[in-house]
């Protein structure tokens, strides 16, 4: 066997004819995958969490990620007030409100709210 005919048998493989979008339908199987397993589950609980934010009002008696329990006696948009023992208030991030008092919390624990 000669090097010239080394080098022929090593050439290019011949093409197929496989159509190059063939190729792209695992790509695809996988994004619709992570889409419908994990971006659409997190998209309804943090539209979810948002609705439960936006509903509190004064009077409400909560339960902050902490663990802290106590009555809403102020709320604005970033913050809210707590009473948590008579004539002891607390400020706490409106984000850390994770549930109602005696009721589960609107995000299980374990999943994180952001």
């Amino acid at each position: 066997m000669t090097s010239d005919s080394f080098l022929l048998a090593m050439g290019a493989p011949a093409q197929s004819g496989a159509n190059p979008l063939v190729q792209l339908i695992p790509f695809a199987l996988v994004l619709a995958i992570f889409y419908f397993v994990i971006l659409m589950p997190m998209k309804r609980r943090q539209q979810k969490v948002q609705e439960f934010l936006s509903t509190l009002k004064v009077g409400d008696k909560v339960v902050t990620s902490g663990g802290i329990y106590g009555k809403i006696t102020r709320l604005t948009d970033q913050s809210v007030q707590l009473e948590i023992a008579d004539k002891v208030r607390v400020e706490a991030s409106r984000n850390a409100i994770v549930g109602y008092q005696g009721q589960e919390p609107v995000v299980p624990e374990g999943q994180s709210q952001s």
